[in-house]
């Protein structure tokens, strides 16, 4: 059987290598095929504005954002123009969506009544990955680095009200990846690939706290929080093929144990409700990624509830607890670029 076809049999046999009846964590819904988007090796990171029901996908081989209503599955809109494409967030009392693009150097800002742009934030060399605090409005972009010709990174600070830049803190790297922002405390933990660390910030104070060294894995580039229970879920891209998440103390910065998952991980979400950690990995051979659902059983315990098949290069993904469900991005590789919807059970 083909990987689309072992992906179209979900529904009957979903948890491949879990014991038989076992619950379905999750349940195939359908794939949003993103339109006109040519053959390439990569799409980035996906938003969603639930009061609107739209999701927002960057097929970097269109340079664009595109639009869909996640109850519908129907394409909305193209957001064009867009040289690299990496992480979206939308904010729903302005109706404004903000988009990093790498290529440009820029954060760039679109109403999301019309899409018509608004601003650009410029200066942002290779701007890549985002944290938001809900609270202050503020957006942390991570750029510079070995891409744009630098012999560090950065956390840029914008806020998102006024659409300044308010300030920098100097990561020791040059490959900054996935952040995780805690919700009460005031720390965010950022992942450096290049250097096998994790840089730690306090965004209150401004200013890196310290680095933990990552000692278990290799190219650590995706990262989740369980804040409740002090653990940090760190992905690593061992192989092309393998990898780990390396869960640290947040306490104390120790690595304490390592769960083992699929090639090219690039995302990590925390369900504190489920108790569940979801991992995305994309593997490009020899036939694709798979969506890891780990449960925390307590006492730093955790289990693998299932190895869900997606697509070769499907290595981003979002978990929207909102809706109860995960959305898993596959670019224009084998197939037609799409979005691949799954409903958490």
């Amino acid at each position: 059987m083909t990987r689309f076809g072992v992906l179209a049999a979900l529904s009957l046999s979903l948890l491949a290598g879990v014991p038989t009846g076992s619950t379905e964590p999750l349940k195939f819904v359908e794939a949003l095929v993103m339109p006109d988007v040519p053959k390439g090796p990569y799409s980035d990171h996906l938003a969603v504005d639930i009061p609107g029901h739209r999701l927002f996908a960057t097929p970097q081989a269109q340079k664009s954002v595109q639009v869909f209503d996640f109850t519908t599955g129907k394409p909305l809109h193209t957001i064009s123009g867009i040289e690299n494409p990496h992480s979206v967030l939308y904010r729903s009392d302005l109706n404004q969506i903000y988009v990093t693009d790498g290529e440009a150097g820029l954060l760039r800002v679109y109403k999301g009544s019309d899409y018509s742009q608004i601003k650009s934030i410029d200066h942002l060399p290779d701007a890549d990955s985002i944290g938001y605090d809900p609270v202050t409005k503020y957006l942390y972009v991570t750029n510079g680095g070995k891409d744009a010709g630098l012999d560090h990174a950065l956390l840029t600070i914008v806020d998102t009200t006024t659409l300044n830049r308010l300030g920098d803190i100097k990561l020791p790297a040059l490959s900054p990846e996935a952040m995780a922002m805690e919700s009460i405390g005031t720390r965010i933990y950022v992942d450096l690939m290049d250097k096998n660390l994790v840089a730690v910030v306090d965004r209150k104070k401004q200013e890196l706290l310290a680095t933990w060294p990552v000692t278990k894995c290799r190219k650590p580039i995706a990262a989740g929080l369980d804040e409740a229970n002090h653990r940090l879920f760190v992905g690593c891209r061992d192989t092309e093929t393998s990898g780990a998440i390396d869960i640290f103390d947040t306490q104390t910065g120790k690595e304490l144990e390592t769960l083992p998952i699929g090639g090219w991980v690039d995302y990590i979400a925390y369900d504190p409700d489920s108790h569940r950690i979801y991992a995305s990995c994309g593997a490009p051979v020899p036939d694709g990624g798979d969506l890891f659902v780990f449960h925390s059983e307590g006492q730093g315990h955790y289990k693998l509830l299932a190895k869900v098949p997606t697509a070769p290069r499907a290595k981003t993904a979002l978990f929207v607890p909102e809706i109860n469900r995960v959305f898993v991005s596959v670019p224009h590789f084998e197939k037609e670029a799409r979005v691949l919807v799954f409903q958490v059970q």
